[in-house]
């Protein structure tokens, strides 16, 4: 019997030193349910939460920042406050289900390099314009390969996303250019009675000057089923392209369908205002 209980702890910590670990990071709002796994007041005064969080097959490891945002730059107001701490994971489907005492964490893989904290009935938890709740990987690889189905359109009279990306999205920023991060309202319009996209506005960073930038869109599905939203440039020519993961989350994604991975600060998802 020792023998065997022998070999077999043998073999769970070689499975488990043989287990992959994933790394990712990403700053999110504060919502409950967030603040519940992480075991953060609601009463607490908190402007966002930055992530550093490792996965394997059998555990995780999350470290998180918190607090008040310091003007003017990607910090907290005296440094803000930490939580660290480890637990069990499990993995269903395309879901990662992190535990935390009693307090549980739903994580979609929506491909090898982003997941995206869900909510209690497993949709995609929404941002605001300022983070999303996208969670990157530090060494992401370049894939179009998408884990989750793909959602119908239900075109309305009009749909407000808001957010803010780094400054990597293809052909918005010049080469050169100083840029920090992109803030984004896009304004899609529809008609409801055929349910087909009409225009688009966009007020962003890049057309500030210009009081914005005006066009037609369209819907386009990809080689792998996805559902995309093109945005079409005065050439005729699709110039952002935007994965829809939800009715709430859009992702951009670049011309041959790869979702862009962001970084600690910002992620490329915007996030439906109403």
């Amino acid at each position: 019997m020792k023998v065997i209980a022998t070999i077999l702890a043998f073999v769970f910590f070689a499975s488990c030193a043989n287990s992959k670990e994933s790394n990712y990071t990403a700053s999110t709002p504060s919502g409950s349910i967030v603040r519940k796994f992480l075991g953060i007041s609601l009463s607490d005064s908190i402007d966002f939460i930055r992530w550093n969080l490792a996965i394997t097959d059998v555990k995780y490891t999350v470290e998180c920042n918190y607090g008040i945002a310091r003007p003017n730059t990607n910090g907290f107001i005296k440094g803000g406050k930490k939580v660290v701490f480890t637990g069990p994971v499990k993995k269903e489907a395309n879901i990662y289900i992190l535990q935390n005492g009693n307090a549980i964490l739903r994580l979609a893989e929506l491909n090898v390099n982003l997941l995206h904290i869900l909510n209690d009935d497993n949709s995609l938890l929404k941002g605001n314009g300022g983070w999303s709740y996208t969670i990157n990987n530090i060494s992401p690889s370049i894939s179009d390969r998408i884990t989750i189905p793909a959602k119908q359109v239900v075109i309305k009279d009009s749909a407000v996303f808001e957010g803010r990306t780094p400054c990597g999205v293809p052909g918005i920023i010049e080469p050169g250019k100083q840029c920090y991060k992109l803030k984004w309202l896009i304004v899609l319009y529809g008609n409801a009675a055929t349910n087909e996209p009409t225009n688009y506005k966009i007020l962003a960073t890049p057309y500030r000057a210009e009081g914005g930038r005006r066009g037609n869109w369209k819907i386009v599905t990809s080689k792998n089923g996805q559902i995309i939203y093109q945005l079409i440039d005065e050439k005729g020519n699709p110039f952002i392209h935007l994965l829809k993961v939800d009715d709430g989350v859009l992702l951009f994604t670049d011309a041959k369908g790869n979702l862009l991975v962001g970084d600690h600060d910002f992620s490329y998802t915007i996030n439906r205002r109403f």
